[in-house]
């Protein structure tokens, strides 16, 4: 395992879309000596900027080519359709693929939906980037397919979604180069994957682990020997027998 770099903060890669910030939030009260530093990235310049060193691990969208690299998927986000307003899809809480056989659906080149087939009528040219693709359908010029975290992003107060019924998931991963995995790596890993600051593989790698003291086995107090439990019936037979400690009966005779 590569050690982690204690001269320069932990930078995290992120795509458009991706919001991490609950996982720095716990990165900053874990890992107080190094901080985390956001790197955002283009969805195709990820990968890239883990084989360059511009980064220590990066949170995408898959496919990707992953040669050299580790993947962890994380969640899958819903496909939607972005509208005008407007649009006779707002009437419905949902679009299935049927309902878009008549439309022109436009395809980005940075899409990150994997679509057997795309639905609809295809645009006859591709929009460099998802933010153009969003820009046509505020023109007027056709409908486009994202996750929904992306919809989000390029929010338009003029444009709205709806879900896609059965359209593609997309799966947003970590990853980082399966070379340099450090402390750190494993550290975020912990952080993303739910561990407990307690966790043998989720604590901070600069603390100490404590143990808890073990007193000796001599010094450790045993327990008390039970003693049986004597009947009332026994107990007035010895009575009876005169054993030591028991008092005769009031009245007894002596014999000569």
């Amino acid at each position: 395992m590569t050690e982690a770099t204690a001269s320069r903060p932990f930078r995290l890669a992120y795509v458009p879309g991706v919001v991490p910030a609950k996982w720095v939030r716990i990165w900053g009260e874990r890992v107080t000596d190094t901080p985390l530093e956001l790197v955002a990235v283009d969805a195709a310049d990820a990968t890239t900027a883990l084989r360059e060193d511009r980064a220590d691990a990066a949170l995408l969208r898959l496919p990707i080519d992953r040669d050299g690299l580790s993947v962890i998927a994380l969640y899958e986000e819903v496909p939607v359709v972005v509208i005008p307003k407007d649009h006779v899809f707002t009437a419905a809480e949902e679009v299935d693929l049927t309902d878009l056989a008549e439309e022109l659906v436009l395809d980005p080149l940075d899409t990150p939906l994997a679509w057997d087939a795309l639905p609809g009528n295809p645009a006859q040219d591709r929009p460099a980037t998802t933010g153009d693709a969003i820009e046509l359908v505020a023109a007027g010029v056709g409908v486009v397919t994202v996750p929904m975290s992306l919809a989000r992003l390029h929010h338009r107060k003029d444009l709205t979604y709806r879900p896609i019924a059965h359209g593609p998931a997309s799966q947003v991963a970590l990853s980082w180069v399966e070379d340099r995995t450090t402390d750190l790596v494993e550290e975020f890993i912990g952080i993303v994957r739910g561990r407990t600051a307690n966790s043998s593989r989720g604590r901070n790698p600069h603390e100490t682990p404590k143990t808890k003291s073990k007193a000796p086995r001599s010094a450790q107090p045993r327990a008390a020997k039970q003693q049986p439990a004597t009947s009332g019936k026994a107990r007035a037979q010895d009575t009876r027998r005169g054993k030591p400690g028991s008092k005769a009966k009031p009245g007894g005779r002596k014999r000569r």
